[in-house]
Parts: C-alpha cells; sequence; structure tokens
C-alpha cells in the first residue's frame, strides 16, 4: 500500500507579492525551497492562514534569501500580500518507509527568513515514541 506523507513545509510565510497576469506558480525564496525540499516545478499545495482557502500550484525558485513568497495567476485571486500561508509538499511511499519517515519543516519569521526553533513541536518530540 502507497502513502502519502508530507515532504517537506514552509510555515507561516508572509504573501509578498500576487500577479494575476502571469502564467501560474509560486515563486519560494530558493533557499527556503531547497530547506522544504521543494524541486523546482513540484506541485505544492497552499494553505492560506489568513483566510482558510486551500489550492494547488507548482513551485518556481525565487531569488535566494530574497523572502519572495509571491502568487502569480489564477492563485493570485485567493492571497493578498501581507497574508500568512503554509506551504505543502507531498511523497508517496510504502509503509515500511514511512516507519521512519521525517518532513522536512521550515519555520520562518514574519520577512521570510529563517525562524531558530525555540521549541520542538510536539508531534517531532513524540516521533520517537510513536515508532517500533
Amino acid at each position: 500500500m502507497q502513502l502519502r506523507m508530507l515532504k517537506g513545509k514552509i510555515h507561516r510565510a508572509r504573501v509578498t507579492g500576487a500577479d494575476l497576469n502571469y502564467e501560474g506558480s509560486i515563486e519560494i525564496d530558493s533557499s527556503l525551497m531547497e530547506a522544504a525540499g521543494i524541486l523546482p516545478f513540484e506541485k505544492v499545495d497552499i494553505w492560506s492562514i489568513t483566510t482558510g482557502d486551500r489550492f494547488s500550484t507548482s513551485a518556481l525558485p525565487a531569488d535566494r534569501r530574497s523572502g519572495i513568497i509571491a502568487l502569480n495567476g489564477a492563485a493570485a485571486r485567493k492571497v493578498q500580500p501581507g497574508d500568512e500561508i503554509i506551504i505543502t509538499a507531498f511523497v508517496s511511499m510504502n509503509e515500511k518507509e514511512a516507519e521512519h519517515w521525517n518532513p522536512k519543516i521550515v519555520f520562518v519569521d514574519e520577512k521570510n527568513r529563517f525562524k531558530p526553533l525555540t521549541h520542538v513541536p510536539r508531534a517531532i518530540a513524540n516521533r520517537r515514541r510513536l515508532t517500533p
């Protein structure tokens, strides 16, 4: 059996731009993409913390360490600059692979810069207790 597992996530990113007249996609600071394990042109799911909307598009790398998180094309109707979003990518794997899987989770500040962890999220801290 194949399972869909979280591959990577950029948590609480701020939208810096929204351009309806572009062909589509989300531009993401390439340093954040790399840290989350998101590849250029990979399908990503966007969850808007601000509006509650959820939608999918493809990822494009923006300038490294620029803080750019820009939605383009139809997706630009779903968010506005300043909105907070979660960017996720998923991967398929079998149950055996999933037993010890750990996604790449990136936390950012209000300027989309890497945010040092002051605590380890409970689900990650408990991960060792969840697996045999």
